[in-house]
């Protein structure tokens, strides 16, 4: 995506704040529903005969379409104009929370999710590209810090609202309420957003380069999510295998393709790749408490939907004041300290459930690795775009945003698997196995960060 290349207008959108309020809702319902389905799992499973495999899709099967066809959305936004792919992607995304809400079976269920996520790697890159266009200066970093805030405190608070609708009227609207969302900002956006001229753009969509990043991941997914149920032996071993053919495919299309989705030699680049590997650990620690959590409270300690969604305000809040904090402290701490920082604190809170049995050890264990998490995205951010050039920062915001949503992928497919026995309700060992693989993730993400952070120039 390059949407950081365009130019602002001389004069300024006079509904520019107005915009970003609704692309900002839209940005937020995105967010949300990569974790507003945790509560709901359970209950989705006993309704609709979900086994753990499948339910793991249900979170994976939609963060897997929208990371893997991100860059080809925002390619898409360039070529074809920001406007038409927001609405678009509204749209569709409204039909597939529709789809998703009536589904009376699980492959019901896993194509809505699906259709969700196509419609986020839609929407998501052309608002992003809405703001970078109507906003200038200074006006257009606090806009992008606005941006940016709604990712950290967002996949929290979706939590909660889960549990709300969960135990109100009902699981399926978790997906309903997104519907009279998304038509209401359909309209008011394609009132206020100004006929947009044909971009006159001549590169083609590098489809086949999605195709392959994304069925490299899923397989990947898919071979983590078997080992719970058939251990590392050869149908999974098969899996990894084509997994790496795949990547290794994709790379090899990036550097023929005559429009690639993406510069991957700006991968090889230190700050990038930390960016990156910050916000796939974050993310996939932050999958792992909801997901976790979730089947200990109410399967095993026998909470309510809506109890166990009050249960985790405390993450919401710890996840916002981590942000907050490290966005205060990186300009005099630097990337670096605060980085591992984050990681050991998440891996301190990770260890509390891991070891200690109960609701409040769990509670008060995931809010102090919330607050690490919060931390890492705020770092990773900062790290991966605070030395590229202007020219790349789509680029390399595109690729930030991909891995954050691989990472919720691979989250819940590990810890689906490390669980699987705590999950299914045979066993309670499977939770804490869980904790423990998370905290130890996140020791050995701050020993890489550590040594390939470089250090900041003097």
């Amino acid at each position: 995506m390059t949407a950081t290349e365009t130019t602002a207008p001389a004069n300024p959108h006079p509904q520019r704040w107005r915009i970003l309020g609704l692309v900002g809702i839209a940005q937020l319902m995105l967010i949300l529903d990569v974790t507003v389905v945790a509560i709901a799992l359970p209950h989705m499973g006993s309704d609709l005969g979900m086994e753990r495999e499948a339910l793991t899709w249900v979170v994976s099967g939609y963060t897997l379409t929208f990371g893997g066809l991100l860059l080809l959305g925002g390619r898409a936004a360039d070529l074809f104009g920001a406007r038409r792919l927001v609405l678009a992607g509204l749209l569709l995304f409204s039909a597939a929370s529709l789809t998703a809400g009536l589904a009376t079976s699980g492959p019901m269920l896993l194509g809505g999710r699906i259709g969700q996520g196509l419609a986020a790697a839609i929407l998501s890159p052309a608002a992003l590209s809405l703001v970078v266009t109507i906003f200038d200066g200074d006006e257009r970093n606090k806009a992008l810090g606005i941006w940016s805030a709604l990712g950290g405190g967002g996949a929290a608070l979706g939590v909660l609202l889960g549990g709300l609708l969960t135990a109100g009227p009902g699981w399926p609207w978790v997906f309903f309420i997104n519907v009279p969302v998304g038509i209401i900002l359909l309209l008011a956006l394609r009132m206020q957003l100004p006929p947009q001229a044909p971009t006159g753009a001549t590169a083609r969509l590098d489809v086949p380069g999605a195709l392959l990043v994304t069925a490299a991941t899923g397989a990947l997914i898919y071979a983590l999510i078997r080992a719970g149920d058939v251990g590392w032996g050869s149908p999974t071993i098969l899996l990894l295998v084509a997994a790496v053919v795949l990547y290794a495919g994709f790379f090899v299309r990036q550097r023929l393709a005559a429009s690639p989705l993406m510069d991957v030699r700006l991968l090889l680049r230190r700050p990038v790749a930390v960016g990156a590997l910050l916000i796939l650990v974050a993310t996939a620690l932050m999958i792992t408490v909801f997901f976790l959590g979730t089947f200990y409270l109410q399967n095993y300690q026998g909470y309510g939907a809506l109890r166990t969604g009050l249960l985790f305000l405390p993450v919401a809040i710890t996840t916002m004041l981590g942000a907050n904090a490290a966005g205060r402290a990186i300009g005099r701490t630097g990337a670096r300290t605060l980085g591992v920082l984050g990681l050991l604190v998440a891996a301190a809170g990770m260890a509390v459930p891991a070891f200690v049995d109960g609701t409040l050890a769990l509670v008060v264990g995931v809010a102090v690795a919330a607050a690490g998490t919060g931390v890492l995205f705020v770092v990773a951010s900062a790290v991966a775009l605070g030395q590229v050039a202007p020219h790349e920062a789509g680029l390399a915001s595109g690729i930030v945003s991909t891995f954050h949503e691989f990472g919720a992928s691979l989250g819940a497919a590990v810890v689906s698997s490390m669980a699987a026995a705590s999950i299914a309700g045979t066993s309670t060992t499977g939770f804490s196995r869980g904790f423990t693989t998370g905290a130890v993730i996140a020791v050995v993400a701050a020993v890489l960060t550590f040594v390939l952070t470089p250090r900041p120039a003097r």
